[in-house]
């Protein structure tokens, strides 16, 4: 069972390190997409960690894995910096011709 548990983390690291890939093409609709299915990975996860628990060798493993995924997180931050400011931009024009 506790297989499955890892399974998980995997499963979680992959997603990510597909939204860096994507982040990198910036292709922000597929970063969107993959960070929904974190979502729901990490949702399902968290509903399995209650009943399971990991074995010492997939502690250390799960460990690695939060670390590229970490990794991961702070490289998507920097490559969509720009393009949330340019949304912002984006945002913030209409609404000065509204006022």
């Amino acid at each position: 069972m506790s297989q499955m548990l890892i399974d998980y983390y995997k499963a979680i690291e992959d997603s990510s390190r597909k939204m860096l890939d994507a982040a990198k093409s910036e292709d922000w609709d597929a970063v969107v997409r993959f960070e929904g299915a974190c979502a729901v990975l990490i949702e399902q996860l968290r509903a399995r960690a209650h009943s399971e628990d990991l074995l010492p060798a997939q502690r250390s493993e799960k460990s690695r894995i939060m670390q590229r995924i970490l990794h991961n997180d702070a490289q998507i931050r920097y490559l969509a910096e720009p393009w949330l400011t340019q949304c912002e931009k984006n945002l913030d024009g209409p609404r000065q011709f509204l006022h």
